[in-house]
């Protein structure tokens, strides 16, 4: 195997990390918007947390989609 080929298969190893960790990110992110919600008594502080939370499940599916499409 050529260093080139090996050097780009590494870069495919740390992108893979990177995305990893950004929809464990996304995945805390969340749950930690969804029980603010649930503890917030005044609806407007209720409805941006619900909005955070939606904002963080649409980019841990975007990511788990990009990764399924590439396996």
């Amino acid at each position: 195997m050529s260093p080139m080929a090996t050097a780009s298969k590494q870069l495919e190893s740390n992108n893979l990390k990177v995305i990893k960790d950004q929809i464990i990110y996304e995945s805390l992110m969340n749950k930690k918007f969804h029980q603010f919600a649930q503890c917030a008594t005044e609806p407007e502080v209720k409805n941006i947390c619900n909005e955070a939370c939606a904002v963080h499940k649409q980019n841990f599916n975007n990511l788990k989609s990009y990764l399924d499409s590439h396996q």
